[in-house]
């Protein structure tokens, strides 16, 4: 890329949904608008069958372009698990030769229970430096979706509170001490490669959190999907995460001379109607713009291939406009989270957090030094204070029309004083 960030959709939504067929649909969309689009799949199936080809089925990572302008990559593991592993062993070499201990091949590697979110974090940050105009990602069920785009705030976190940043200017003292002690210090490529994975995960981070990122949320119209999308709008809420549409996916026509399937059209239009209420464009305090609803026709069967992609995109409007990139000189967005300064009036400083929809008995808050640690339900994320936030008590705080509000009083201890 030239410096710029691609507009990058992240489509997920509860399990079943259609999330496959959305986001190739969205990926056929951009590229048949002129964009250059890679459609990344977390699915270990890939999205063949959807685009009704192939070559996105082999088991690789790299693009492979399946019609003009739209590249199809997925997310493989087991690759990822090997080359992280081996590289590990090498760098480890010297200590392995120590102890005797007899190195692993390749081929009797196989991946442990979290290389998928591992590997799809790496998959995001090579495809973020690719040369895409937009990236579309197939990513896994809402809950696990939710896990993976906060994991690496919470990894920096932890790198950075394991292996801080200022213990490596002791780096050139860890032989003279290690021969004082008698004990071999940690090695340096340690903290080498606590720095190279933060750097990788503040690529991933920047990508996630970029004002050209949004989520699509895909549900099929009824009281389990309802339900999902009560629980995940915390989750989005608590995370930053921008929503651009909500997917109605496999809506049943109204018309349908049958009587089955007109009882199944009425309980989906009745769950649509509860939906546009609930999340439309201002349906609630503290929603901001809300989600517009973009529905998808049931064709009648599982879309197959390019002709029913655009098919689809063209009967569900798949918006929103996938055109230029947003490049370093663009004007951010607003901080969400915002600090009023209300000293003069009340004596405080009130940092206000929407989380539209949110109960307040599932919302949980902690001061734990220059951090705060919130829960929303099921949810759970510790944010640094701003610099001023850090020199004050947290003397209460509120729910009131979905924002909450968090009350700091000054310490007359850390304040400075005005002369």
């Amino acid at each position: 890329m030239t410096g710029k960030t691609p507009r990058t959709v992240l489509v997920t939504g509860p399990g079943g949904a259609g999330r496959t067929t959305v986001a190739a649909a969205t990926a056929l969309a951009a590229a048949r608008r002129g964009d250059r689009a890679l459609l990344l799949c977390a699915d270990p199936a890939g999205p063949g069958a959807v685009l009704g080809t192939a070559a996105t089925t082999a088991a690789g990572v790299e693009p492979a372009e399946v019609t003009p302008g739209l590249w199809v990559a997925r997310v493989d593991p087991a690759d990822y698990f090997r080359t992280e592993f081996l590289a590990l062993q090498e760098r480890a070499a010297a200590a392995l030769d120590m102890l005797g201990a007899r190195r692993l091949d390749g081929e009797e590697l196989t991946e442990l229970p979290g290389a998928e979110q591992f590997a799809l974090l790496q998959a995001l940050r090579r495809a973020a430096a690719g040369d895409w105009n937009v990236l579309v990602v197939d990513l896994p069920p809402l809950r696990e979706a939710l896990s993976v785009l906060a994991l690496p705030e919470r990894l920096r976190r932890i790198i950075g509170r394991l292996l801080p940043a200022e213990r490596q200017a002791a780096r050139a003292l860890r032989p003279m001490i290690a021969q004082l002690a008698g004990v071999p210090m940690p090695a340096g490529w340690l903290y080498g490669a606590a720095a190279r994975r933060d750097e990788e995960l503040a690529a991933v981070q920047a990508l996630i959190g970029s004002p050209s990122t949004t989520v699509r949320l895909v549900a099929e119209p009824g009281p389990a999907a309802a339900d999902a999308l009560r629980v995940a709008r915390d989750g989005l809420s608590l995370y930053g995460l921008r929503v651009d549409a909500l997917v109605p996916n496999k809506v049943l026509p109204t018309d349908s001379s049958d009587a089955w399937l007109a009882t199944l059209a009425a309980q989906q239009q009745k769950c649509l109607d509860g939906w546009s209420e609930e999340y439309g464009p201002g349906s609630a305090p503290g929603s901001g713009a809300g989600w517009p609803l973009r529905e998808v026709r049931h064709l009648g069967r599982d879309p197959r291939g390019l002709d029913d992609l655009a098919g689809l995109e063209a009967l569900a409007d798949l918006g929103p406009d996938l055109g230029p990139d947003t490049g370093p000189d663009t004007e951010p967005d607003p901080d969400p989270w915002w600090v009023e300064d209300r000293r003069e009036e009340d004596g405080l400083l009130v940092w206000s957090l929407p989380l539209p929809g949110a109960v307040k008995a599932d919302i949980g808050l902690v001061r734990r030094g220059d951090e705060l640690l919130l829960t929303v339900g099921p949810f759970h994320r510790i944010v640094p204070l701003a610099g001023a936030l850090r020199r004050c008590t947290v003397s209460g705080a509120a729910l009131t029309d979905g924002v909450l509000k968090v009350r700091f009083t000054p310490d007359p201890g850390l304040w400075p004083r005005t002369p």
